[in-house]
This record gives C-alpha cells, structure tokens and sequence, in this order.
C-alpha cells in the first residue's frame, strides 16, 4: 500500500493531514471545520495544480495558441469538480471487474451531466452541447491534441461557448468555474450530500 504521510494531495498536505482532519469532520454539522476542509484541501489543490497555471497561461501578449492549454486543463478540473461533487472516484476496469456504487471507468456521463445539469454551467450548456463539447473539445484536446468538428477557441465572448458557431471563449469559460467553485464552498457548508462526497474523494486522493 502506499504511504499516505508522502502523498501530496493540496500543497504540502498528506494523504496523512487528510486522514486526521477527517476525524475532526461531522457530517451534517461543524460549518466552522467544512470551511477550513474547503479552504485547506479542496480550494488549495485547485488552486495550485490548475487555478494558478491557468492564471500564469492566461498573461497578456500571449495569444499564440496557448488556449489549447488552458482549454486541456479546464476540461481536466471540470472532470475532478463533477467527480468531487458527487463522490465518485476513477477505477480502470479490468476483465471482470465490476463497478462499486462511487466509481466510474468512463467520465462522459458524468463530465456531461455535470455541464447541462449543475449551475451555473447549465445556463450555457444543454445535452446536446454538453455532449458535443466533451466529444470535440474535451477528448480531442486531451487525446490528440486539438479540436475537432469545427471547433475553435476564442480569448473572450459573452459565454463559455457559442454551440452554434461552435466557439469556446477560455476567459468566460474561466469565469463559470470560479463561480462554480465559489458556490460549491458556500453549500459544502451545509450540505449533507456534499459533505459525504467530498470525503469519499478525498479518502480516494489520500490513499
């Protein structure tokens, strides 16, 4: 098994930090513990593996393609916001294998519900954009390096996308996360649900 005391999971908290800061959490109440479990490991792992090379991509004078980058990582943290916000963990399946109730070996229900179901990416994207963004954008950036079926991404516009023009718009795409990620810390505060799924993701990251 490996050692949870050396795997980094937010900064340099463990695997370790984790485990004991769990058993301060209480499901349901505590919001003074679930705020500091926000800010500590959820806010500053998004923050340093994704949040600030973004910021660092996105400096001005650039424009010579490093939207590709941005995009690839975007689409990278939404998978792990979709997955933290409903507790479930990647699990490559082997021949046989079966599927616990919190694992997934696919991620395109779960990236598209999370797009055209969950606020405030749901004011932008409906099944079928969701479905054609995770197709065209998402997989064809990270498995082949660029878009596909007509697909561009602009700097900045009104909305993360326009599926009819099919553009991406990184800035505003960039936005919706930040309001997502701001708005998932306030309801963590309260929320049963929430609270459960976030400690079944973190349990996952620490071990």
């Amino acid at each position: 098994m490996a050692d949870d005391s050396k795997t980094y999971i937010a900064g340099k908290l463990t695997g370790h930090d984790w485990h004991k800061y769990k058993a301060q959490l209480v499901v349901g109440a505590d919001q003074e513990g679930w705020a500091s479990a926000y800010e500590d490991f959820f806010r500053q792992r998004l923050k340093l593996r994704y949040l600030d090379p973004i910021e660092l991509l996105s400096a001005p004078g650039g424009w010579q393609g490093e939207g590709f980058s941005i995009v690839s990582i975007q689409c990278a943290l939404i998978e792990f916001l979709a997955a933290s916000r409903s507790g479930k963990n990647y699990r490559f399946l082997k021949k046989g294998d079966v599927l616990g109730p919190h694992e997934y070996s696919s991620s395109s229900a779960l990236f598209q519900n999370f797009l055209s179901g969950v606020a405030p990416f749901s004011a932008s994207f409906d099944a079928d954009s969701a479905k054609d963004f995770y197709q065209s954008i998402r997989c064809a950036l990270l498995h082949e390096a660029r878009t596909r079926n007509g697909w561009r991404i602009w700097v900045s516009g009104p909305n993360p996308i326009d599926s009819a023009r099919k553009i991406v718009y990184r800035d505003a795409l960039q936005a919706t996360i930040l309001t997502y990620v701001d708005d998932y810390g306030r309801r963590l505060l309260t929320s049963s649900l929430l609270q459960e799924a976030f400690i079944r993701k973190f349990n996952d990251l620490a071990a």
